[in-house]
């Protein structure tokens, strides 16, 4: 017995360039990656052809082009906590940094996937780096419980900052009332 299946040609078209550029990345073909992503993405807009298309932009450090096609892959799977992990990364690498779009993109991560310890530990590296010790060491100690060993280090340099910001906090303000 036959079985019909009433597929849309494009669809099929689609999905096989998404295979093969999956294929060529797997291979290290980065360039010919794209190419076929771009072509699936041409054929039939769908998350998973942004995202990938998105993936080989960023190896290829065109990042404007991976944002765009991550936040293309959002607006259609809003859902996704990897696209806004990659996102937040994007704009972190980019030679024209934006921790504050990163920190945005991270906390929705976060929301999405409240569990998963690399969300939680790219949340806290971030905020570090901006300077919200505080917030960062509960997201460090959030990785740490979820299971990321290197956290401990993190959480050890980050109390160590906020000891020596209220240490000289105190000092600061002793020195204000002995004049």
């Amino acid at each position: 017995m036959l079985h019909s299946t009433a597929s849309d040609p494009a669809e099929v078209e689609a999905l096989k360039c998404l295979e093969q550029g999956t294929q060529k990345l797997e291979e290290g073909d980065v360039q010919a990656a794209r190419t076929l992503y771009q072509r699936s993405v041409e054929i039939k807009r769908t998350a998973s052809s942004l995202f990938n298309l998105g993936v080989t932009h960023y190896h290829l450090k065109e990042f404007d082009e991976a944002i765009a096609a991550w936040k293309d892959s959002i607006s259609l799977q809003p859902s996704s906590p990897d696209t806004h992990l990659n996102i937040a990364s994007a704009y972190i690498i980019s030679p024209v940094s934006r921790p504050d779009l990163a920190l945005h993109h991270l906390n929705i991560a976060s929301e999405l996937s409240p569990e998963d310890p690399e969300i939680a530990f790219n949340l806290a590296a971030v905020l570090e780096a901006c300077g919200r010790l505080e917030e960062s060491l509960a997201q460090y100690k959030r990785s740490k419980d979820f299971g990321v060993e290197r956290a401990a280090m993190h959480i050890r340099n980050v109390s160590a900052k906020i000891l020596g910001q209220r240490m000289a906090a105190a000092a600061a303000e002793e020195g204000k009332s002995d004049s």
